[in-house]
C-alpha cells in the first residue's frame, strides 16, 4: 500500500467526537485550538440538520469550543449545495427546522407546497403527521425526494428519538420512491465540504465515532480515517463491518499532536 501524504486539512464530526449531550469531550478544546493555531484547513460536520451553522457556532461556544462559523458544515449546507448544482432557483416543500430552511433560502429557493420540484426532508423537533401526508401527495404528483440524511434514529438524554431516515422509510412506503440522501455516508457531503475550504481528499483526515456514517463516508471520499471509540461504535463492532478505519484511537485527545 502506497504511504499517505501528511495531513494538511481535518474534517471532524461533532457529537461523539467533540460533544456528548451537550457537553465536551476531553481533549476536543486542546484539539480545536490546536487547529486554529496550525493554520490548517479544517470543518466540524453533523448531520443535524436542526440548526444553522450561526446556531451551532453559539452552541459550542457556551460549551468553550471556538469554532468559526464558516468551518462549520452541516447535512443541511450540503442539501442546498447539491440542490443548487442540480436545480439552481427552484422551488422545494420543505419538512425541517431553520438549518434547512435558511439553507435553501440562501441558494434563492422558493419555498412552497404548490407543484415543487422537490420534496426536502430533514430533522424537526416535530413530525407533523399532516405535513408528510403532503410530501407522500407531492412525490406521487411528481416532485424528487431528497433527504438531509439517513440516520434512523437521533440521541436525547431520554434515549433515542426517531429520526429523518425513519420518517423517509415511511414516506418511501407510502410512495414507492427511494430519496436522494445528501449527508454522511454520502461522500458528496465529504467532498462539498472539503471545496468549500479548498482542502484534498489526499491529504486530509476524517475523524468520528460511526464505521457506518463517518469512517464510511470518509473511505468513499479517499481520505485517511480516524475513529474515535467515544460515541456509537465500540471497539467490538469494528470487526462486524467489512471495511475498517486507517486509525482507531480512544477519543479526540489523541489526535492533538497529530495536528
Amino acid at each position: 500500500m502506497a504511504e499517505r501524504k501528511p495531513i494538511e486539512s481535518w474534517l471532524t464530526d461533532m457529537d461523539g467526537v467533540l460533544i456528548h449531550e451537550g457537553v465536551p469531550i476531553p481533549g476536543a478544546d486542546a484539539f480545536i485550538k490546536k487547529l486554529r493555531e496550525s493554520g490548517k484547513p479544517f470543518l466540524v460536520l453533523t448531520n443535524n440538520s436542526i440548526y444553522t451553522a450561526r446556531d451551532l457556532q453559539a452552541r459550542l461556544t457556551r460549551m468553550g469550543l471556538e469554532v468559526p462559523v464558516e468551518n462549520i458544515w452541516t447535512s443541511a449546507l450540503a442539501t442546498a449545495k447539491f440542490l443548487d448544482d442540480q436545480r439552481p432557483g427552484g422551488t422545494a416543500y420543505v419538512i425541517g427546522e431553520a438549518g434547512l430552511t435558511t439553507a435553501l433560502h440562501d441558494i434563492g429557493y422558493v419555498l412552497t407546497d404548490h407543484d415543487p420540484d422537490y420534496v426536502v426532508l430533514g430533522e424537526t423537533r416535530t413530525y407533523s403527521f399532516e405535513a408528510m401526508t403532503k410530501a407522500v401527495r407531492l412525490i406521487n404528483a411528481g416532485a424528487r425526494f431528497i433527504c438531509t440524511n439517513p440516520d434512523e434514529t437521533g440521541p436525547s438524554t431520554e434515549g433515542p428519538l426517531p429520526a429523518t431516515g425513519a420518517v423517509a422509510a415511511l414516506i418511501t412506503k407510502a410512495t414507492g420512491k427511494n430519496p436522494y440522501f445528501a449527508g454522511k455516508p454520502n461522500p458528496l457531503m465529504m467532498r462539498t465540504g472539503l471545496n468549500a475550504i479548498g482542502a484534498h481528499s489526499e491529504t486530509s483526515a476524517m475523524i468520528g465515532d460511526r464505521m457506518d456514517t463517518d469512517v464510511l463516508a470518509g473511505l468513499e471520499a479517499g481520505m485517511e480515517t480516524f475513529l474515535v471509540l467515544t460515541g456509537l461504535t465500540t471497539r467490538r463492532d469494528i470487526d462486524k463491518y467489512p471495511f475498517r478505519p486507517s486509525t482507531v484511537v480512544d477519543s479526540i485527545a489523541d489526535l492533538v499532536d497529530r495536528v
